[in-house]
C-alpha cells in the first residue's frame, strides 16, 4: 500500500488476507489480451469502492489519493456482475459470526 492517509472505510490487514486470494484469482481469470496487469493496487481499488459504499459520495468525487473513477468503477462492476463482490462479502461475514461464535 502506498504512503497515504487511511480511510475508516479501508480494509484491515486481516479483511485483505482473507480477499486477496480472491481477487487474485479473478484478475487470473480475467488477463488483458495486451497483458497489460492494471496500474492499480487491487488493495487499494476495494478501498477506493469501500470509502464510496460508506460515503456515499459520486464516483467522480472520490479523493485524489484513491484509484480514478475509471479503474475503481471498471472493476466495481465487473465484481458485481460476475458475483464476485457477493463471495468477497460471504467470506466476510462468515469470518464476523465464527468470531461471534454463530
Amino acid at each position: 500500500m502506498n504512503e497515504r492517509k487511511l480511510y475508516p472505510s479501508d480494509l484491515s490487514d486481516e479483511q485483505w488476507s482473507l480477499i486477496e486470494p480472491v481477487i487474485t484469482a479473478w484478475k487470473d481469470r480475467h488477463r488483458s489480451v495486451s497483458g497489460h496487469q492494471g496500474a492499480y493496487d487491487m488493495r487499494e481499488i476495494v478501498n477506493a469502492i469501500l470509502y464510496q459504499g460508506r460515503t456515499g459520495c459520486q464516483w467522480a468525487y472520490l479523493p485524489h489519493d484513491l484509484p480514478p473513477k475509471s479503474a475503481t468503477y471498471y472493476y466495481f462492476a465487473a465484481w458485481r456482475d460476475e458475483g464476485t463482490d457477493q463471495v468477497i462479502h460471504e467470506l466476510l461475514r462468515c469470518r464476523v459470526r465464527e468470531r461471534a461464535r454463530r
